[in-house]
């Protein structure tokens, strides 16, 4: 055995993302007691973090902004491949609202928890949060119409009972959801790419890190190493948390909490290694990148999300429920109003972050308590 391949061996960090499939595989499908699905549990814990390691691997090598784009969309990928299956496989009764639970439940969390969280920690730092409003103002704008095209507008129609969308309507939000998406993909990238990059209190662009020295970027080889490793990591930990469901389902129904909660616990697990990721950018300054991360999710979530379930729909039966409750409205319209007032004067202080984090947890605590 090469040096090379023991010193792989004895890297937790290439060791988790294997193991994680490994039991994967060894579970799935498999009626778990509370024992084994604690011993699943754990290794999805170290799937999330091996996962935000190989992300900022990946990230300095390709640089900003698409380091940010690399997680986001790996993650929602994986995450739109578990809503399709829990769909085919579920019960038509628990899986009409699946999609609009997990996606409401993904934009809350971005647009409160990742935001909130990032904020709190650059501001406890250095008491001011800075970063560009013209990037993180136009993330948000597209934020806000994604989710009223898919999930605020089928409250509304009228062609299908309920809140639901008619074959076209659907049909009209796929293409409008993934169109805008990949409009805002090309402005990140190419054509406004400076307005998504960190800046400093002066609100000058930072290309280097404010506090750590990381030394040369990544070779190619380890770039793809980590791109490989952090696939793997993120499909454990989609897997092990659809796994990990039975035992989830089982804890909620026991504790008296509606059906819909078990997708906000398994919405808040796959995005632990987003959220992991936006601290740690926060912590170094670089507060543009963790805004990157959660608006971009949030972005990710809709904008893929919805033309893969319209698509999915023609041989999925039952109803697909997409339109959100009263209650859900008022969170997401409030929740936007006030990313609005965070991100225009392009610098928050800690009665920011608390408020976003204020309407995470009535999100949560209305979840469970509806």
């Amino acid at each position: 055995m090469t040096a090379a391949a023991r010193r792989a061996l004895t890297d937790w960090t290439f060791v988790a993302p294997i193991l994680a499939a490994v039991i994967l595989v060894l579970s799935w499908g498999k009626d778990l007691n509370y024992g084994v699905a604690a011993v699943v549990g754990a290794f999805l814990v170290a799937a999330v973090l091996a996962a935000v390691h190989h992300a900022e691997v990946v990230a300095e090598r390709v640089g900003e902004p698409f380091g940010s784009l690399v997680l986001a969309v790996a993650v929602t990928v994986i995450e739109v491949a578990l809503i399709v299956t829990l769909m085919v496989t579920g019960d038509e009764n628990k899986t009409a609202t699946l999609a609009r639970d997990t996606v409401f439940a993904a934009v809350m969390i971005t647009l409160n928890g990742i935001v909130g969280l990032s904020l709190l920690t650059a501001a406890l730092r250095r008491r001011v949060a800075t970063f560009n409003a013209e990037g993180s103002g136009g993330a948000l704008a597209t934020v806000a119409t994604l989710a009223t095209l898919s999930l605020v507008f089928p409250t509304f129609t009228t062609s299908e009972p309920g809140p639901r969308f008619s074959g076209s309507q659907l049909a009209f939000a796929a293409v409008a959801s993934l169109g805008l998406y990949l409009l805002f993909v090309l402005v990140q990238t190419v054509r406004h790419r400076d307005d998504f990059l960190p800046v400093d209190a002066d609100k000058n662009v930072i290309e280097g890190d404010l506090t750590e020295t990381h030394g040369e970027a990544p070779s190619v080889r380890q770039a793809w190493r980590a791109l490989v490793l952090l696939l793997v990591a993120l499909i454990g930990v989609v897997g092990l948390a659809k796994v990990d469901s039975p035992a989830i389902e089982d804890g909620v129904k026991a504790a008296g909490f509606p059906h819909s909660a078990v997708g906000v616990v398994i919405a808040l697990l796959v995005l632990l290694p987003e959220t992991l990721a936006a601290v740690r950018s926060a912590r170094r300054g670089r507060v543009q990148i963790s805004l990157n991360l959660g608006y971009g999710s949030a972005m990710a979530s809709i904008g893929l999300t919805i033309p893969v379930i319209a698509l999915a729909s023609i041989w999925l039966e039952g109803p697909l429920v997409l339109g959100l409750e009263p209650t859900q409205m008022v969170l997401l319209a409030l929740s936007v109003v006030v990313g609005v007032l965070t991100v225009v004067p392009g610098r928050a202080t800690l009665l920011q972050a608390g408020v976003h984090l204020a309407l995470l947890s009535a999100f949560i605590f209305l979840a469970l308590n509806p």
